[in-house]
């Protein structure tokens, strides 16, 4: 029951008043209504993408163009757990499948061969997690110089030139796809040491254009041109 200024009846009770509210004309609840409807839709549809990607945030937006062609700068990506659908020849129990093993299984994401996952650079939760393209695996103390493209070592002419190598420990060697501005592995250049699988926080599996410009403006990166592709909660810059 209300009385005839539209404002609820205190005699009523709660139900009374859970009922004008969801009746009223009244302008503020009017917008407070409408605002909480889609905040709960907002939340609803983040739950379900959640429970999908086993991931959280299951969204980041690419801060740079180190994947181009293949993502660009402002787009919105949805990550997802790397062992969720994985295929049978992934790398051990990681979920992940190397552009090595790809391009035997004609394994394909984002336009070229092998996973592209978001990681945390050394395993470190201060910096903004990388988004790039796993490329091959190795083991602790092994010296991958002979095994990598010599065009992505940084000029090195043995290990011994090479940043780590020998590896400090077994993980992936990763590379933003970026021809121009990413001509070297994230190893060889010092973003990261090889990635341990520990430190990858999931796989990308499709992206949204422009999306991810909202947030990159929300949060003040979308001017900014890093080196290197990374994802810190819903951000993700290509290094």
């Amino acid at each position: 029951m209300t009385n005839g200024d539209d404002t609820p009846d205190p005699r009523g009770g709660i139900r009374a008043a859970a009922s004008w509210f969801l009746r009223t004309d009244n302008g503020v609840v009017l917008f407070v209504r409408e605002a909480a409807s889609s905040a709960l839709a907002v939340g609803m549809v983040g739950l379900l993408l959640f429970a999908v990607s086993g991931v959280w945030p299951p969204l980041v937006a690419v801060e740079s163009g180190s994947m181009q062609p293949n993502m660009e700068k402002g787009d919105l990506v949805f990550v997802m757990e790397e062992q969720r659908f994985s295929p049978d020849y992934a790398t051990g129990e990681t979920g992940v499948v190397p552009a090595r093993t790809a391009a035997d299984e004609n394994f394909r994401k984002f336009g070229s061969y092998g996973d592209v996952v978001v990681y945390k650079p050394n395993g470190n939760d201060r910096q903004t997690p990388v988004i790039h393209r796993v490329r091959f695996w190795v083991d602790a103390g092994e010296n991958w110089y002979d095994e990598a493209d010599d065009r992505y070592v940084g000029g090195a002419d043995n290990c011994q030139e090479l940043r780590n190598c020998p590896a400090p420990h077994a993980g992936f060697i990763t590379k933003g796809d970026n021809a121009v501005t990413n001509d070297y592995y994230d190893q060889a250049k010092g973003i990261s040491e090889p990635v341990r699988p520990s430190w990858i926080e999931g796989t990308a599996e499709y992206r949204i254009p422009y999306l991810g410009w909202v947030r990159l403006t929300v949060s003040g990166t979308a001017s900014i041109q890093p080196a290197s592709a990374n994802a810190s909660g819903p951000v993700a810059t290509t290094a």
